[in-house]
């Protein structure tokens, strides 16, 4: 209280850089350009850092209704977590997996489905037939790819109807595009799923537990990366202060929020795009930013974390882990702290049944959630010791999870605003990664590459 009373008197504050959003991407960019000596500031809209990370109790455990998951190759975000203490441990997969396909339950092992031979050849066939065109795809300008107009104009739900003709093999490639982009395939434009592919190393990285982009998690949550990084940079941080307007020219920035007026001679713009384009800009933005931002919009998840005494799931030969194409919940993970004390589910609402159910009462979602976890694992799965959710859709400084995602021909018309500098204002935000585009390690490098732009520019 007394810092906010403070902020409002000071009226107007300055630096050599203002960064908005204390996210991944804000703080990591803000602790490089102090460690260089340059006067920094950071300016966030909630009352506490992190982004779209979050990080909660849950019995005697911390558990993550965000950003939760680690791989061997993002080698930014392991490498963070190493200097800041932050261990990690392996994702729980041994035993069944279960997928809820075409109203059957059926099991299998490993990461693919198991299916009748025609489906599993098929589904083989278009994963690597993805993977292939991917690496086509260029990843510091996807919009130069030999047939890039061609796969803009596509959604990748007319891709998979024209190029899988196997309706099994067809449904567990919907469901995997429904986990890893929370958005329905017909919403994707085909060329931005392709640049997205190729950026997390394949159809697979981003779909695998071991060797693949859920292999581990970090012991005490992932928010903790942001409240270590913030803890270094101390009172250079400021909560509460939603930024409402951008005033820019040759003298620099002139940033106006709730608490306040701050000057810089740069600014970086770490908030999702869609976010980012509800500020007001003096002069206003270009129009190809504009156009970006009103054309990208979020995903949409609802992340749903149930406890158990125990994991009884184990105690039956099962992962944890099920794929299903009907109900409310598209996948589900074994979330148990790695001690064991207790058992953990979490289930993941996506896309338009995230719209659905987002307006839905909690206690209503806790219901059916049960239901299909029942169908998974049976019915001791009906009765949790607690139950807690994140419907990200309904966050106001996210307006969704897990990323930016781009619509049929977006990327061709306006792809290259995404990090193209505004006069002083530099944009960063796992959308803007080359690598690891919208994962931890992607906002890191995002941020990397802004503070690297500010300290060249200053």
């Amino acid at each position: 209280m007394i810092r906010a009373i403070r902020q409002r008197l000071a009226g107007k504050r300055s630096a050599d850089v203002l960064v908005v959003g204390a996210g991944l991407a804000g703080l990591y960019a803000a602790r490089e350009l102090a460690r260089q000596g340059v006067n920094v500031q950071v300016l966030e809209a909630r009352d506490r850092v992190g982004g779209r990370t979050l990080s909660h109790p849950l019995l005697n455990d911390t558990i993550d209704l965000g950003a939760q998951w680690v791989g061997p190759t993002q080698h930014r975000v392991l490498a963070l977590a190493r200097e800041l203490g932050i261990v990690t441990c392996p994702q729980a997969h041994r035993g069944k997996n279960v997928l809820l396909l075409g109203g059957q339950r059926g099991t299998y092992r490993g990461t693919i489905p198991a299916l009748p031979l025609a489906g599993l050849a098929q589904l083989q066939l278009a994963i690597m037939q993805i993977d292939r065109l991917a690496r086509t795809v260029p990843l510091d300008d996807p919009a130069s790819a030999l047939r890039a107009a061609e796969w803009d104009a596509l959604t990748v739900g007319e891709w998979l109807g024209t190029k899988v003709r196997r309706a099994d093999a067809r449904a567990v490639l919907r469901i995997a595009v429904n986990a890893i982009f929370a958005a329905e395939p017909e919403e994707l434009s085909f060329l931005f799923f392709l640049f997205y592919v190729h950026s997390g190393g394949g159809l697979m990285s981003l779909s695998e537990i071991k060797r693949g982009a859920q292999q581990d998690r970090l012991v005490g949550g992932a928010q903790q990366l942001s409240q270590r990084m913030a803890a270094q940079l101390g009172e250079r941080v400021v909560l509460n202060a939603p930024v409402t307007a951008i005033d820019y020219g040759k003298q620099g920035v002139t940033v106006s929020t709730a608490i306040g007026r701050y000057h810089a001679r740069l600014a970086i713009v770490a908030i999702p795009p869609t976010i980012a384009g509800e500020i007001n800009y003096s002069p206003a933005l270009p129009r190809p930013r504009q156009q970006l931002t009103a054309a990208m919009p979020m995903g949409r998840v609802i992340k749903c974390l149930l406890a158990y005494q125990r994991p009884f799931w184990r105690t039956s030969g099962f992962s944890g882990t099920a794929l299903c194409d009907d109900g409310p919940v598209r996948m589900v993970f074994d979330d148990s702290p790695p001690t064991g004390e207790h058992g953990a589910l979490v289930a993941f609402i996506l896309g338009s049944a995230a719209d659905t159910w987002a307006e839905r009462p909690r206690a209503e979602r806790a219901r059916v959630v049960c239901e299909q976890l029942v169908r998974c694992f049976g019915p001791q799965a009906a009765q949790p010791a607690a139950y807690l959710d994140q419907s990200w859709a309904s966050e106001q400084w996210s307006a969704g999870c897990y990323v930016g995602v781009l619509p049929p021909g977006a990327l061709t018309r306006h792809g290259d605003a995404l990090r193209a500098p505004v006069g002083p204002i530099i944009w960063a935000g796992t959308e803007t990664a080359q690598v690891w585009n919208g994962y931890m390690d992607g906002a890191i490098e995002s941020g990397e590459r802004a503070a690297r732009e500010a300290l060249a520019r200053l």
